[in-house]
């Protein structure tokens, strides 16, 4: 009787402790399983094309895109008034967005390299509003504005794909220099490789078509090259008026 006993006080024991080993190791299991699960959620985050996602945005966002044609080099004196004007005329629910679009790009001066922000369509803003003759009326009558582009009081909207395609640099620039930024110093995340750049013997007034870009598919003429950066000034015909523009050896080919 006593070994009975004995043997049943013995066994409970193990019981016990085999449970008590089992929420131990569940203990152990949760958290790693929560590391596992954030760093796969980290994963997808970084995965995110930013460019798929400014699509989506430009979806949900109300109002269309149309382009105000402003003095060359008041682009950003038009945004700033603009923005005013919308405040003080009570235009918020009409007027949405003033954008300049803009991309950065390499510039060498006094021997040092350095990234600077320049516009990709001089003597041009895009603005997202829904028409009416009082929001038509307030962009038009901007300082330095000179009108719509198309028809002055019944402008054409912009395509999403038209408007995707001009903000796209300014897009993946803000999201390079963001992962730059976030990444620790002197990783490769924070010094993001360039693509190899092909020099190709162009010339002053040479016709070629720009491959990449917001231009992509226009033809342009060669002003002025710069073998250090690589880039050339060029013309292109946009909207029906020529506009310089920058562009990099890698975005244009002769024709």
């Amino acid at each position: 009787m006593e070994d009975e006993v004995a043997g049943q006080s013995a066994l409970e024991a193990t019981e016990v402790m085999d449970l008590d080993e089992a929420r131990g190791a569940s203990d152990v299991d949760e958290p790693a399983e929560a590391v596992v699960d954030a760093v796969e959620e980290a994963e997808e985050d970084a995965e995110v094309d930013p460019l798929e996602a400014f699509r989506e945005e430009l979806m949900a966002k109300p109002g269309d895109w149309f382009v105000v044609h402003t003095y060359s080099g008041m682009e950003n004196r038009v945004k700033a008034n603009l923005e005013n004007r919308t405040t003080s005329l009570n235009m918020e629910d009409y007027i949405h967005e003033v954008v300049v679009p803009t991309e950065e790009v390499a510039e060498i001066k006094n021997g040092q390299r350095k990234m600077v922000k320049r516009t990709v369509l001089p003597g041009y803003v895009l603005v997202r509003m829904d028409l009416t003759d009082e929001s038509w009326a307030a962009v038009r009558h901007t300082p330095s504005v000179t009108g719509f582009v198309g028809h002055s009081h019944q402008p054409v909207p912009l395509s999403l794909r038209e408007v995707e395609n001009m903000l796209a640099p300014t897009v993946v620039a803000a999201a390079e220099s963001a992962r730059a930024a976030a990444a620790p110093a002197g990783s490769a995340a924070a010094t993001p490789a360039r693509k190899p750049v092909e020099v190709v013997d162009f010339a002053v007034q040479d016709s070629v078509m720009v491959v990449d870009g917001p231009f992509a598919t226009l033809h342009a003429t060669i002003t002025e090259i710069n073998a250090d950066t690589q880039r050339v000034k060029a013309l292109v015909e946009i909207f029906g008026r020529e506009t310089p523009v920058e562009l990099s050896f890698n975005q244009i080919q002769k024709v």
